[in-house]
């Protein structure tokens, strides 16, 4: 079982995480929805498509943009549609 740890919290924890790049995408529905609030950050990854972030909010601190997922990631990134994965401080144990 993968568990995404931020600010002493469990955020996020699966045992079907997709590792891309040596970053584990984890499941929509693994994430503790209370601790992710949207952000309107994006990037774009030339072969993954455009990202979207989360801002993550534990103990009163915010992490900001510290969770990326594809909402239509390209063909070649299938794998990671409905995933999201971490860093900033973000730990995956």
């Amino acid at each position: 079982m993968k568990k995404a740890i931020w600010n002493g919290q469990v955020i996020a924890e699966s045992d079907n995480t997709v590792v891309v790049e040596g970053n584990h995408y984890f499941p929509l529905e693994s994430l503790k929805k209370e601790f992710f609030k949207e952000s309107d950050r994006t990037s774009t990854c030339p072969w993954k498509g455009l990202a979207n972030y989360y801002d993550i909010e534990v103990n009163g601190e915010t992490n900001k943009g510290a969770a990326w997922y594809y909402r239509q990631p390209s063909d070649a990134a299938k794998k990671i549609k409905d995933h999201v994965a971490f860093w900033k401080g973000v730990e995956i144990e």
